[in-house]
């Protein structure tokens, strides 16, 4: 026997062997998989408790038995380190959405230990199983477990992008990840988003940061935006506290910190004398939540003293992300684009694999049922047959070469006792056999059709959205010095249309070219059928938009948060720009700044109209709020931005006006209803809009397409209350009044139809003419086709006044 000897010097071998142990806790213990977002260590735990049974629906059963079944089966690394993390995916305060229920002592906030395991007791949420979901349907590879005796996952197939929702954190050989939590609703829009093309901009809008378990506020969105560029970045997170009267009330702290560490600092601040003017800390914390009360000194300013424990104490401490993940086994920092991308290409495999074995299950049940139709059509000779056979063998052999079966086939006839195949119910298997062919031509279709795959992934997240999906627990603001996404994006002049249908986009206001009056215009927007253009406002990207629905409340969005199209696109429905359920987006303003000296002016259809303050609405709440309390069957037409002591015009669909100082109208808070503007004298007119007489020429608009301008002057000022006087005729040619304008020399008119068609005239082409005139036509429109609303805009391109829309309710205007 020949001996080999190799020579290597102890470095090298040292050297190989080091990154071995690296690679091994790198890729074994410390570093998150991007697909199911789990460690080693907590995919077997719930692996195996997905083995046990232990469901959300199930009877919780011992922490130290989960333990026990993961130590001997899976992981022997110890039980500490597996009830640790255990414990850990219990936690509220630790993820962001836990995935195992305990019951139990587990620890709290203050960073007390969870009871030993013998005390406490365990089972799966109800999202943990999300991750689970289809593992018997050959979705993951099986490999060995240390020592070669079961089978474990090397993946979970989830459902849920679970390492985006509740982020990951931990320290390897020489690289560390410090992944973030995130709220679920935004993390599924994002992953939707990226289905529909989405880039990474996009993307970054619709994530808005971090949502951590204990909530707080992140100062500074510059330290996230570079996370999400290119995969690092540090945030600084601050205790959400207020000042009440000389206390100090801390109810939120920074993602994992403690209260102890907060209020020990506290304590060695006051004695170094690096805060003054604290007299007494309290902790008043309980089930409900947390709750430190801080009292300061008589002489001190509980403003000073809140800044000094910003920055002395860990009630604003930084978090450093990481979003080091392995991707194929391979540590790499990624971006959020890359993330989502990782993700859903993931469930694209796994949809995929599932369809493939639920293909396959179908046409081996499918080929079953022939064999079951077969033996039906021929039963008495093949009982006959199985009577005078005389072992299985013979009986399987002859079934095969008298009736065309397979081995399968004739397998599963005499597996079936003989009662049961003489009553072999015919009916039964035909609709099982018809309803099976269905299954396996659309499994087919899907697994030919890559766009089919990808909306069943989409289908599957907003049943989790729907399911599991909560409102932000962290609040964002801006730093003063840090930059943030609005400063990427140019403050350009644009149109924002909505359809009556909910649609709604931004075009760049340029593609708008002026016309001469009594042309047929281009096309402003196409529309899906049966819908038609309701409104436009012409406004900045950087501005906000109010939405004022039916139900009377108001939601805030930036401009540049709606999506941009041009003008032959349909635009994005409403509904999923907003938080709104149940109702109705009537009217929408245009503001740049909430100015305490401005006002809104708002008009109902049944002539009422209300006064407020403009920065009572200073403070965008996602879920909305109310702006005025309306009477049963009354709703929003008109909402004006006034300077507070301005004359108004409210006008109606049957051509009466009525002019008055917006004064009369007392100033009243958001859920006030209004006083009366004007009286309507016929049951079916209605308020169709409103405008503020700060220019010297009224500008009606008709929907036949016909229309005027009209001296102010001839519009005696009145109290509210009254009437009014004629506005315009509308009977014959004109048909009802769409809307009012407030209009002087150099601005233009965009008028839209129903059918998205456009024009763009000057307004000084429009005659000024008396009150009780018909006026001229703006624009020719076709048999059915009705004008529905008009903007105006300096004719330099410059946002003058909002958009005014058809004779419904369903308007607005500033």
């Amino acid at each position: 026997m020949t001996e080999i000897i190799l020579k290597e010097t102890i470095e090298s071998d040292m050297k190989q062997s080091y990154m071995d142990y690296a690679m091994s806790v790198i890729v074994g213990r410390a570093i998150p998989d991007m697909r199911d977002g789990l460690k080693p260590v907590h995919r077997r735990i719930i692996y195996s408790m997905y083995e046990m049974g232990l469901f959300h629906n199930k009877a919780y059963k011992k922490c130290a038995r989960v333990v026990g079944d993961v130590l001997g089966k899976y992981h022997p690394h110890g039980d500490t380190a597996i009830y640790d993390s255990l414990v850990r995916m219990a936690q509220d305060f630790s993820l962001r959405y836990p995935l195992a229920d305990g019951q139990g002592n587990f620890g709290n906030i203050d960073g007390d230990n969870a009871a030993a395991m013998r005390y406490t007791e365990i089972r799966l949420k109800p999202l943990a199983e999300m991750l689970l979901k289809d593992i018997d349907k050959e979705t993951v590879e099986f490999t060995d477990n240390f020592d070669g005796s079961l089978k474990e996952p090397s993946v979970l197939p989830s459902q849920v992008p679970n390492l985006l929702i509740n982020g990951s954190s931990g320290i390897a050989v020489g690289m560390a990840t410090n992944i973030p939590p995130h709220n679920l609703i935004e993390i599924v829009d994002a992953c939707t988003s990226f289905i529909d093309g989405a880039d990474e901009e996009k993307l970054m809008q619709i994530v808005t940061g971090p949502d951590f378990p204990t909530g707080g506020i992140i100062v500074g969105k510059g330290g996230f935006y570079q996370a999400y560029k290119n995969g690092r970045g540090i945030i600084k997170v601050r205790g959400k506290a207020e000042v009440v009267g000389k206390e100090i009330k801390i109810t939120e702290i920074p993602y994992q910190v403690t209260k102890k560490a907060i209020i020990d600092a506290i304590v060695n601040a006051v004695k170094e004398k690096k805060i003054d003017g604290i007299s007494g800390v309290h902790d008043r914390s309980d089930k409900r939540g947390v709750e430190l009360l801080i009292e300061t000194k008589r002489d001190a300013n509980p403003e000073v003293v809140l800044n000094q424990l910003y920055t002395h104490t860990p009630l604003e401490s930084s978090f450093g992300i990481i979003n080091l993940v392995l991707v194929k086994n391979v540590p790499k920092v990624l971006g959020l684009y890359d993330m989502v991308k990782a993700f859903i290409d993931f469930r694209k495999d796994i949809v995929t694999k599932r369809c493939n074995y639920e293909l396959k299950i179908a046409k081996e049940r499918a080929h079953i049922l022939e064999g079951l139709r077969i033996a039906l059509e021929n039963i008495d000779s093949i009982v006959a047959f199985l009577k005078s056979s005389k072992d299985t063998n013979e009986a399987k052999e002859g079934l095969i070469s008298q009736y065309s079966l397979s081995q399968n086939q004739a397998s599963a006839i005499l597996d079936m006792k003989l009662s049961r195949l003489i009553s072999l119910e015919r009916q039964k298997i035909e609709d099982e056999y018809n309803e099976l062919n269905k299954k396996i031509e659309w499994l087919t279709e899907i697994l030919s059709d890559i766009n089919k795959i990808l909306q069943i992934i989409k289908q599957e997240l907003a049943e989790i959205k729907e399911k599991y999906g909560d409102v932000r627990r962290t609040q964002i603001i801006d730093a003063e010095d840090d930059f943030t996404i609005e400063e990427l994006i140019p403050n350009d002049n644009v149109v924002v249309t909505i359809t009556n249908k909910g649609y709604i986009k931004r075009i760049a206001l340029d593609e708008y070219k002026s016309q001469n009056r009594g042309g047929k215009g281009v096309i402003g927007t196409n529309t899906k059928e049966e819908d038609f253009v309701r409104d436009m406002v012409v406004t900045k990207n950087h501005n906000h938009i109010l939405f004022f629905t039916d139900k009377g409340r108001v939601f805030w969005l930036k401009t540049y948060a709606i999506p941009e199209s041009g003008r032959y696109a349909a635009g994005r429905t409403i509904v999923n720009l907003l938080d709104i359920k149940d109702e109705k987006v009537t009217s929408w303003i245009s503001v740049d700044t909430f100015n305490e000296n401005d006002y809104l002016v708002m008009v109902t259809k049944n002539g009422i109209i209300k006064r407020i303050s403009l920065n009572a609405f200073s403070r965008p709440r996602k879920g909305g709020v109310i702006a005025i309390g309306l009477k049963e069957g009354d709703v929003l037409v008109d909402v004006l931005k006034t300077t507070g002591n301005q004359e108004v015009i409210l006008a109606t669909r049957f051509g009466q006006a009525i002019r008055f100082n917006e004064t009369e109208a007392r100033e009243l808070g958001r859920t006030g209803q209004g006083v009366i503007g004007i009286r309507l004298k016929d049951k079916e007119d209605a308020v169709v809009g409103a405008a503020v007489s700060k220019d010297p020429t009224i500008f009606t608009v008709t929907e036949n397409g016909y229309g005027k301008r009209t001296h102010l002057d001839e519009y005696r000022l009145q109290s509210r209350g009254g009437s009014g006087v004629i506005n315009i005729k509308t009977e014959g040619r004109n048909g009802s009044v769409i809307g009012v304008k407030s209009v002087k020399n150099g601005y233009d008119a965009i008028l839209v139809t129903n059918k998205g068609q456009t024009i763009r005239i000057p307004v000084d082409s429009v005659s000024v003419i008396g009150r009780n005139t018909q006026g001229v036509r703006l624009m020719r429109l076709a048999d059915d086709e009705k004008l529905v609303g008009f903007a105006i805009v300096r004719s330099e391109g410059e946002p003058a006044q909002q958009i005014k829309t058809e004779d419904n309710p369903e308007s607005s205007n500033e």
